[in-house]
């Protein structure tokens, strides 16, 4: 037999009547959720979106932190990170074909091309890529970013003092030979 307090629970969860509340709760023997399960499939109760499942606590009670341990909130499923990691993907692709890498040397532009091109380089051709990035600078070849993500003065600043710096390095070593 039901108790008043669980028919007042129920009634309260389910939005029903106490009538229809005390006999789902008799039909299951008292117990709510399977009252819950009984007035849905009486066409009492819609079911919850997406065939979730029903919780009988309010939100912010101390109930939701017992119900959080046995019933552990369900995660992303396997495609939805899968495409989440590709739209990631698809954004960085985009960031590095609308951004820039510019070979100059004496002001005079000698090579552009997307930073796309640039990693995919560094990635497959690290050992031939990065060495010719420096030699190039001894060779006073400057490099510079355009874009809206890296064409910011603090970027092209720090590409800046690299070449400053084998300048620098350029002019030691010519003043140690003389």
């Amino acid at each position: 037999m039901a108790t008043l307090e669980q028919v007042e629970k129920l009634r309260e969860r389910a939005n029903v009547s106490y009538n229809e509340a005390k006999e789902a709760l008799d039909a299951a023997n008292g117990d709510l959720l399977e009252a819950m399960i009984y007035l849905e499939k009486m066409g009492k109760i819609k079911e919850p979106a997406g065939g979730g499942y029903y919780s009988s606590e309010k939100s912010g009670t101390a109930e939701k932190n017992e119900n959080t341990q046995n019933n552990p909130p369900k995660g992303d499923s396997f495609s939805d990170l899968i495409k989440k990691f590709g739209r990631f993907c698809a954004k960085l692709i985009h960031k590095g074909n609308t951004n820039t890498f510019i070979i100059t040397k004496n002001g005079e532009n000698k090579a552009s091309f997307p930073v796309t091109v640039l990693v995919l380089l560094l990635v497959f051709a690290f050992w031939i890529t990065l060495p010719l990035l420096i030699i190039g600078l001894f060779f006073n070849y400057r490099y510079r970013f355009v874009g809206p993500d890296l064409g910011n003065e603090k970027v092209n600043g720090v590409m800046d003092s690299a070449a400053n710096a084998a300048d620098n390095l350029k002019k030691s070593v010519n003043d140690q030979t003389k």
